[in-house]
């Protein structure tokens, strides 16, 4: 089964011309589905008015569509985020007669210079996306050795006659049914009953997959967005982070000491307090003791997307590297 996960930026409720409405919070899912080849649509709802959504859509995409109405602040700040985020392949579309030239300005220099620019077809982005998702089912073959997976939680609810379901995509690794997982960064553990990707039940799922566990014994009350669901035994919680940081060109001024920032990693958005900063000669990349309002769950060498919420146009500040 070949999944691809796409970030739709750009325009609220383009999504909805390429795949079936799904879950709709402040971020909104669309699925489609041709055999055993499936896609799932993220796309911003709150965004630009919450930064937090921007992030959860674009943080585990493998892809991302960029749909261009205008140049305005908010497209790009779009841009930075997914240059933060890592997401290397992408595609552009250009509406109200703007024009490539533009965009290559921006982007010159930026992981998005590989970006292409495609025309506002939807039917024919379809096929597209379905053939990339097939290429995926090829690439990425499940690797039996692999024993542990973790799975950052975006919503959970309770089915009557099921129990507790948390919706995810699997952040890395393998999970398998009736697999026993940490619930971080609280202490519980809980068992995967059932696994579905996109309705249809399976007995294992990958790196990149969209899942619905039922969990055992266990209350959707105590699975916010960020839970992590894992069986990894290297995985850190942190409540207290020394790190260097990496600010982009745009960010105009000096992070100081006692400014509120947001960490983002996976589906974790958390307030984190500057408590001291080392400038190392350069205020570019900063060495920062933050202490965050709960504990991050991360490995050692992830990076993390910093934010600032009152930063004014541009709310991200960079990145930074998980200890």
């Amino acid at each position: 089964m070949g999944n691809l996960i796409v970030s739709i930026l750009g325009t609220k409720g383009y999504a909805d011309k390429l795949g079936k409405k799904g879950t709709s919070t402040d971020i909104t899912l669309y699925n489609l589905k041709k055999g055993e080849v499936t896609v799932t649509f993220l796309e911003p709802s709150r965004y630009p008015e919450r930064l937090a959504p921007l992030f959860y859509s674009t943080t585990l995409a493998k892809k991302a569509i960029v749909v261009v109405d205008e140049l305005d602040s908010f497209f790009g700040e779009t841009l930075v985020m997914l240059q933060c985020c890592g997401i290397e392949k992408g595609s552009f579309i250009l509406r109200n007669y703007v024009k490539p030239e533009k965009i290559i300005s921006l982007i010159k220099g930026t992981i998005l210079e590989n970006y292409d620019f495609i025309d506002d077809e939807p039917s024919k982005i379809r096929e597209q996306i379905l053939k990339e998702a097939t290429k995926e089912e090829n690439s990425e073959i499940i690797n039996e050795k692999e024993t542990t997976g973790s799975i950052p939680i975006d919503h959970a609810f309770k089915v009557k006659g099921v129990g507790s379901v948390a919706l995810g995509i699997v952040a890395e690794g393998i999970i398998k049914k009736h697999d026993t997982l940490r619930v971080l960064p609280n202490t519980k553990s809980t068992q995967i009953r059932s696994i579905q990707k996109h309705d249809d039940e399976y007995n294992i799922a990958q790196k990149g997959d969209r899942v619905g566990l039922a969990l055992k014994n266990f209350e959707t009350k105590n699975l916010d967005r960020g839970t992590v669901l894992t069986n990894d035994p290297t995985i850190k919680l942190s409540k207290s982070l020394k790190t260097q940081a990496e600010i982009i060109r745009y960010w105009q001024a000096p992070l100081k000491s006692e400014m509120i920032v947001h960490i983002g990693h996976w589906m974790q958005f958390l307030p984190a307090r500057i408590e001291s900063i080392t400038d190392n000669k350069n205020w570019r990349t900063p060495i920062l003791n933050l202490k965050l309002e709960k504990e991050l769950v991360h490995h050692s060498g992830d990076k993390a997307v910093l934010t600032h919420l009152e930063g004014g146009k541009l709310r991200i500040v960079g990145t930074i590297n998980l200890p």
